[in-house]
């Protein structure tokens, strides 16, 4: 009785020596939480915001505080001080990315990538030159550690709509687009710019840097043509449905070569959200998330707040979590709140920090779900 009287203090003062002053203790149920919490924090995704106007002083500061630290932009030179250098060049690269390390935040995703224009798109000459600056662009963004490129392939005339402060929800502005409107239009100076074009173009495109891609690790990530109606003065668009990207996987199967699922876009496409990011995501082809809800049509449609389209947001993150996605993900195109400017449509400094609050809820919830 004497000893086992004995073990048991001395196994209690163990234990008190562990909880109290001891390098490691025993794990509290606040511990468990703790660590929970840190897991799931925004479903293991990399949460970003865009910033394509440069360093956004108002923004920076919300986002930080907010604790949604990785960016989405381009490389531009100017925005550092550089001059006579060319945004694909190594030091360009390196002075954007530090500028960003600078203010606390992570340059994730360079969008719309400066080394790919009309050239290679609409197969002119010049476009081995851009397609070797792209090459070039692509290797010196992975040597500082940046692996994701979003770009599209629509020449001349990309995102477009026909109007930009269409009233929505409490009168916020929305941008929207009627084919009616523009479907009259003049060619541009390029004239008629078939689909077999196009393709071909992007076929030689995707043969010269998939192979350089996957020797640096790059992830291509292809944006839906916005809006996907099948032309615009003159212009045919090809990245406008599912086959569609069917297709661009298949040109040159690799690791390297994925999209953007850019949630509004294939929505408008008359698909399934949630379904569609279960197909692409177990084939490890979403590279990049526009997170974004729409209403209406391909032919006439209008942006919506994060919460009132036509796209089952919650179901759609929970594709998210559950295909094991580990990406960066941004809010799209968000509507013009009460006392901001309607500068940059869809940009909306106010309505931006509603989406991000709203797609955090909706991470939390997907991955607490499951705990």
């Amino acid at each position: 009785m004497r000893d086992s009287r004995r073990t048991f203090l001395q196994k209690s003062s163990s234990l008190a020596a562990l909880t109290v002053g001891g390098v490691s203790r025993i794990p509290s149920l606040a511990d468990k939480n703790r660590k929970t919490n840190e897991v799931i924090r925004d479903a293991g995704m990399h949460l970003c915001e865009a910033y394509f106007w440069g360093l956004e002083e108002q923004k920076i500061a919300l986002t930080k505080q907010m604790n949604v630290l990785g960016a989405v932009g381009g490389i531009n030179p100017g925005m550092v001080g550089l001059k006579a250098v060319k945004p694909w060049e190594l030091k360009a690269v390196q002075a954007v990315k530090e500028a960003w390390d600078n203010v606390g935040l992570k340059l994730r995703v360079v969008e719309g990538p400066p080394a790919l224009g009309e050239k290679t798109k609409l197969g002119l000459p010049g476009r081995d030159e851009e397609i070797a600056n792209f090459i070039t662009l692509m290797k010196n963004l992975t040597q500082v550690g940046i692996d994701t490129i979003c770009y599209n392939w629509m020449p001349v005339i990309g995102w477009y709509r026909t109007q930009n402060d269409k009233p929505g929800r409490g009168g916020a502005l929305v941008t929207a687009f009627e084919y009616e409107a523009i479907r009259n239009l003049p060619p541009t100076q390029y004239g008629e710019v078939s689909k077999e074009t196009l393709w071909k173009n992007l076929e030689y495109f995707l043969k010269a840097v998939v192979p350089e891609a996957e020797k640096v690790g790059m992830k291509l990530a292809m944006h839906p043509d916005d809006p996907q109606v099948d032309s615009i003065r003159g212009i045919f668009r090809i990245m406008n449905t599912v086959d569609s990207f069917k297709r661009l996987l298949e040109i040159h199967p690799s690791p390297s070569n994925g999209i953007t699922m850019c949630q509004g876009n294939f929505a408008l496409m008359g698909t399934d959200i949630p379904k569609l990011i279960a197909y692409f995501g177990k084939q490890k082809k979403i590279h990049f998330v526009h997170f974004r809800n729409v209403r209406g049509g391909k032919f006439a449609f209008e942006e919506t707040f994060h919460d009132e389209g036509i796209i089952d947001m919650y179901a759609s993150m929970k594709a998210y979590y559950d295909i094991g996605f580990k990406g960066p993900i941004r809010p799209d195109h968000v509507p013009t709140m009460a006392g901001d400017s309607n500068q940059h449509p869809g940009y909306s400094t106010i309505g931006t920090l509603y989406a991000l609050g709203y797609m955090r809820g909706l991470m939390e919830a997907v991955s607490k779900r499951r705990v």
